[in-house]
């Protein structure tokens, strides 16, 4: 599992696909939410601005991705 960090929670899903990379925009994050191609603690999320925090697990073509607070950022 890979690891995201963020030095500010909560952050919105559709963010997080875009500034990590995992998307090419945010039109296209918001895109592949809307499709359900995005899980969230091991269930579909179709809610683009829904709040990611510390220790939840984004998966997305078949990765997952554990969010890790660093408040020292």
């Amino acid at each position: 599992m890979n690891a995201i960090e963020i030095n500010k929670q909560p952050v919105e899903l559709y963010k997080i696909l875009k500034f990590e990379g995992l998307v090419g925009t945010g039109g296209e994050a918001k895109m592949v939410i809307d499709e359900g191609l995005v899980k969230v603690n091991g269930a579909i999320e179709l809610r683009r601005r829904n709040k990611i925090k510390h220790d939840d697990v984004i998966e997305f073509m078949e990765t997952q991705y554990k969010i890790v607070f660093n408040n020292k950022a």
